[in-house]
């Protein structure tokens, strides 16, 4: 299996702008120097993290899926980030995943953050969300999903995990922590991409964005509060060679996870 080459992209957001969002990570992803197979944006990286669902949402036909599909195709590298979705009457926080040829994949973010309204305005999703890329298999998570690790305990059906962000500068300590605790319990490779700089609500983002591998290492970062893009290989012989030889899965507990 070869390695797989994942880009992070650690960014300010214009607030409630989608326009001005596109045209900006466009430019962002235009400008990479390196090849790569997977680029990761934060969460809601159209508007920031905002309540005003009914007013921001675009459907799946809309322009920031259209766009997506153009960054996947041009650079042929599947493309990550969540968006504000409707759909049946109902709005979503809505992980969409796009290959270069189109296909798109989604996750619905099941953990929403009521302390700051967010169930009031989004509905939650409920499936979990494993997509097959250039023979890695990638579970899909956004934000606070994070801490819910029974939701993404490995069951030996992946190999990296996603999460996209939108996780203000008081709580990173949590997120940095957590991060390396879903890499090393799952034994796979984790990428956290957040957000940096100040909100519509007044709130700080300090980024933190990391790649860590099996064993709890920072393999790639960010520098915290500071816009930039990373990449690295997530190297499959040396997580199969890892499985292989310290196998802790096969003494984890079963469980049956509810809707």
């Amino acid at each position: 299996m070869p390695d797989l080459r994942v880009t992070i992209v650690q960014s300010m957001l214009h607030w409630e702008d989608a326009h001005a969002n596109r045209a900006m990570l466009g430019d962002k992803i235009a400008g990479m120097n390196e090849a790569t197979d997977l680029v990761v944006l934060p969460e809601m990286f159209t508007t920031g993290f905002s309540m005003r669902s009914t007013e921001l949402a675009e459907d799946m036909n809309g322009p920031t899926v259209a766009w997506m599909k153009e960054q996947a195709m041009s650079t042929d590298a599947a493309i990550f980030g969540s968006v504000i979705i409707k759909e049946g009457g109902k709005a979503f926080n809505r992980g969409v995943f796009v290959k270069p040829d189109g296909q798109v994949t989604i996750y619905d973010k099941r953990h929403l953050f009521r302390f700051a309204n967010e169930t009031d305005h989004y509905s939650a999703g409920r499936d979990r969300v494993i997509v097959e890329w250039r023979g890695w298999r990638v579970l899909l998570q956004i934000c606070f999903d994070l801490r819910f690790p029974v939701f993404a305990r490995n069951r030996g059906d992946y190999d990296a995990i996603l999460y996209v962000a939108n996780w203000p500068e008081a709580r990173r300590y949590p997120w940095s922590q957590l991060l390396i605790a879903r890499a090393i319990e799952n034994q796979c490779y984790v990428a956290g991409v957040n957000r940096v700089g100040m909100d519509g609500k007044g709130i700080h983002y300090s980024g933190d964005s990391v790649v860590i591998d099996p064993r709890g290492a920072a393999t790639a970062s960010v520098e915290p509060s500071h816009e930039g893009l990373a990449t690295v290989s997530l190297e499959w012989e040396a997580l199969e060679d890892f499985r292989a030889k310290f196998p802790v899965a096969m003494e984890a507990d079963d469980f049956v996870l509810k809707p």
